[in-house]
């Protein structure tokens, strides 16, 4: 038999391997604490000491930091030619399970019926971590010996913005290539759109409401005039006008063949109005409607398309606010104010060519066992962009399943076995043997 013939064969006669490491772990509690935080729920460093041991076991040199107290990454590595090299990525931590009343199993009991394993955290996306560590251990178990480097990152804090990626990439833990093995429904995804949160601040004037026709209706300006007041909200309301327009426009322009029409959305998320500003940078005084509100802060979530870069994305969009400010004479002596990154959250684009070894060699291999997968690119975003953003070129491509971010969430048993498979042939195709 070929080495990869020895290596599936070795998958499918130990089929329980990545079954059994997904029960394991979808059976400890991760939810990510910045959601919910819970005793008993909160346990992403318990999730990566079951990680660690397991590639120990397996030969890797390993190493586990806190990226926030009681929250650890674990990165393991066997190491090898670095022209050669991937990483295989997997995030620990999950959303909080919800409702439990709605769940017809227990969201942590990591129960299998009707070829499904059930539980919060199974397709996201500890099943596809579990497929990258089974992968890998069939092909030691096959006494192969790989030429390129391959780490595994088990990496927390991804639902909340992919901090602990992050972190992994700002500690220099990088390579030539990248597997994400997020969920891909049959598809293998070498693109994906970048993501700015963005907050504007729009300035008013304060004033009591009960002088509001002083603001709004021409009055004589003779001595004693109260100044008039100028309502924030009201400008916050031509500003969003404005904005669906600007989306607009850049939805019309824009676009990437692997992407659906229109991703370049700008989805204003939260909105504060009030008076003052407060420390935290939002309206400190929020529940008065006696008094005409001085500042708006929106939050923004900014998408933009793969091939797109950063800096210029934010320079179309500041122009645009420049351009609203000089529509109004208030506006223009009290222009708005933007701040980036807002909650330190920033996903670079990721655009990695379509013929590229990478992606090449997960469509052969997904093609050989079942259909050939689209190539498309990802409508959300993924840690994969962190990786792209550091010069890695990244692929996303995992199992199918269900209920993610909801009730009854399920990995696909046999989509599971599928991606074990083509993972280990992308790591014999990208790292090579010898």
């Amino acid at each position: 038999m070929s080495m990869l013939e020895q290596v599936w064969s070795d998958i499918d006669s130990n089929s329980d391997r990545v079954l059994s490491l997904t029960q394991e772990m979808v059976r400890i509690p991760s939810v990510n604490p910045k959601f919910e935080k819970k005793q008993g729920l909160n346990n992403e460093t318990e999730v990566a000491a079951l990680v660690q041991d397991r590639l120990k076991s397996g030969g890797f040199e390993t190493e586990t930091w806190e990226v926030f107290k009681d929250r650890s990454n674990v990165v393991g590595t066997l190491p090898g030619n670095e022209e050669k090299s991937l990483i295989l990525c997997g995030h620990i931590d999950t959303v909080p399970v919800g409702n439990n009343a709605n769940w017809v199993v227990d969201p942590f009991g990591g129960e299998i019926k009707d070829g499904k394993l059930f539980g919060r955290g199974t397709v996201d996306m500890k099943a596809g971590l579990a497929a990258c560590i089974a992968a890998i251990e069939a092909i030691k178990a096959a006494g192969i010996t790989l030429d390129g480097r391959l780490s595994i990152h088990a990496v927390v804090d991804e639902e909340a913005g992919g901090f602990g990626a992050m972190d992994a990439v700002a500690k220099g833990h990088l390579a030539k290539n990248a597997i994400i093995a997020e969920p891909t429904w049959d598809k293998v995804v070498p693109a994906e759109g970048g993501l700015e949160w963005v907050r504007v601040t729009l300035i008013g004037r304060s004033g009591h409401a009960g002088m509001r026709y002083n603001d709004i209706f021409p009055q004589q300006d003779v001595p004693g005039r109260l100044l008039p007041a100028v309502n924030a909200i009201e400008i916050a309301a031509r500003f969003l006008s404005s904005l669906k327009e600007f989306e607009a426009s850049r939805c019309r322009s824009n676009y990437h063949p692997l992407c659906p029409p229109g991703l370049s959305t700008i989805n204003p998320g939260v909105i504060h109005g009030g008076v003052g500003i407060g420390e935290d940078g939002l309206p400190m005084i929020r529940t008065n409607p006696a008094m005409t509100p001085d500042r708006v802060t929106l939050d923004l979530d900014l998408k933009f398309l793969p091939h797109e870069k950063s800096a210029e994305v934010r320079a179309e969009f500041e122009a645009f606010v420049r351009a609203f400010a000089e529509m109004d004479p208030w506006t223009r002596k009290h222009p708005p104010e933007i701040m980036w990154e807002l909650g330190g959250l920033h996903f670079p684009p990721m655009d990695t060519p379509v013929e590229h070894p990478l992606v090449k060699s997960l469509v052969k291999h997904h093609s050989t066992l079942g259909d050939e997968p689209e190539i498309r690119g990802f409508d959300a975003v993924t840690d994969a962009a962190h990786y792209a953003g550091a010069g890695v070129d990244a692929c996303i491509y995992g199992p199918s399943g269900d209920g993610f971010h909801g009730d009854n969430e399920y990995v696909d048993i046999a989509s599971l076995h599928r991606t074990t498979k083509v993972i280990a042939a992308a790591i014999l195709d990208i790292c090579g043997t010898r």
